[in-house]
């Protein structure tokens, strides 16, 4: 069996270690590359120069799949982009949604026609987007596969005696301001030795100035790296504004550490309160639940970190190839 994962963005087979690889680069050249150990034939295109092979894995560059369509492919799955559909008329197409899509912006991507004219199976990457991508899109049927966790978060140092330490993991801004000045203003006054390590943002004002109230800023890691600082951490933020699934949540999990959150979005479904991580009302209400976590008494976090850990065992990638794998075998 012929599968085409499509993912318009610049990286290839090489890439797997690149710090600036997102999150949906990320998903394909790992599933793309877990299939392709089993009977499958896998080609990934991507916008990349030159053809690039790995056993039953082969990298094409999407301009090469575009101009030559001799290849013959059994399913073609593309991450959030149905144009590649247009090409390949025989092939059964799965859109894989990481995102929402609204018929508005469906129409000014100049994504509706290839919608509406070709046969498409939605995969969504939680039931969070499913219910929030509209009934008019004429898809053949609507499935959810959740994301996965990398193969580096499989091998975990596991420890119960954490720092006082919190992580903000997510690449976006939003909500980062008031956090800053919680942590200014309330935290780091009744916590010290309290340390706040921002990754993912690289620029933000005044970053230099924050290192008094023991905030630090990273930029883009390794995920190797981001996993030794969630592994003595006491917990990590994901405020859960614009999250369809939120990787970063479970790969903290995936470490036993607990998340925080508002409650909004995937994450209000993601979180068990209590159990996996603590849902906020607001700021003020966040830095009473982050006070409390780095306060816990040891049993108690011991209670917390398993039922975290053990949450985030249902996430691995080899469970969630095989939902995959039901799909390829209708």
């Amino acid at each position: 069996m012929n599968i085409l994962f499509y993912c318009p963005s610049k990286f290839n087979l090489k890439s797997k270690n690149n710090n600036s690889l997102g999150g949906i680069e990320t998903l394909n050249l790992e599933l793309s590359n877990i299939l392709s150990s089993n009977k499958y034939k896998i080609f990934l295109s991507t916008i990349c120069k030159k053809v690039l092979r790995k056993k039953n894995l082969i990298n094409l560059p999407i301009s090469t799949i575009k101009k030559n369509n001799n290849y013959d492919f059994n399913y073609i799955i593309s991450s959030n982009d149905p144009s590649i559909f247009n090409y390949y008329k025989n092939s059964k197409n799965i859109l894989w949604m990481h995102n929402t899509l609204a018929i508005e912006k469906a129409i000014r991507k100049k994504k509706i026609i290839s919608i509406l004219t070709n046969k498409i199976n939605a995969v969504f990457v939680s039931e969070y987007l499913k219910n929030n991508t509209s009934k008019l899109f004429n898809f053949k049927s609507r499935t959810v596969i959740p994301n996965f966790l990398s193969e580096e978060f499989d091998k975990i140092k596991f420890n119960y005696y954490r720092k006082p330490n919190v992580i903000w993991s997510v690449s976006r801004n939003r909500g980062l301001d008031e956090f800053v000045k919680i942590w200014i203003n309330d935290i780091s006054k009744k916590y010290s030795k309290a340390n706040l390590h921002i990754f993912g943002i690289k620029k933000y004002k005044h970053k230099d100035k924050l290192k008094k109230y023991n905030i630090f800023f990273h930029g883009r890691v390794k995920k190797k790296i981001l996993k030794k600082y969630y592994e003595k951490s006491v917990c990590s933020i994901c405020l859960g504004y614009d999250e369809t699934f939120c990787l970063n949540a479970i790969e903290s999990m995936s470490c036993g550490t607990p998340v925080l959150s508002f409650k909004m979005t995937a994450l209000n479904f993601l979180i068990k309160n209590g159990k996996n991580g603590y849902k906020a009302e607001n700021f003020k209400d966040l830095a009473s639940k982050i006070k409390k976590i780095i306060s816990l008494r040891l049993e108690k976090r011991k209670k917390i970190i398993k039922t975290t850990l053990s949450f985030s065992r249902k996430y691995k990638i080899k469970k969630i190839k095989k939902k995959w794998e039901k799909i390829f075998n209708k």
